[in-house]
């Protein structure tokens, strides 16, 4: 739902923080697939997360460790999966 209610405002950014953390790996899959497709709308996405296969969806991977910037690295993926 809360989807929802950021694309109510044709937004050209959406923060997602940790959006699959509690579901399952079927709607984390769905949920995934429609950033993916915002994305290629032209939208972009900057979402948080600690789960290593989402986070392979990204075309740009930033990592933090202890409040420090490690990595800014490109995945090499031209849109989200």
């Amino acid at each position: 739902m809360a989807i929802a209610r950021a694309l109510v405002n044709s937004p050209q950014l959406i923060l997602a923080d940790e959006p699959t953390g509690n579901l399952d790996s079927h709607t984390s899959a769905e949920i995934m697939g429609l950033f993916a497709d915002l994305n290629r709308q032209g939208i972009s996405i900057v979402l948080v997360t600690h789960e290593s296969d989402i986070a392979a969806c990204a075309a740009r991977q930033v990592r933090f460790r202890d409040g420090l910037l490690v990595s800014d690295e490109p995945t090499g993926k031209a849109t989200a999966c």
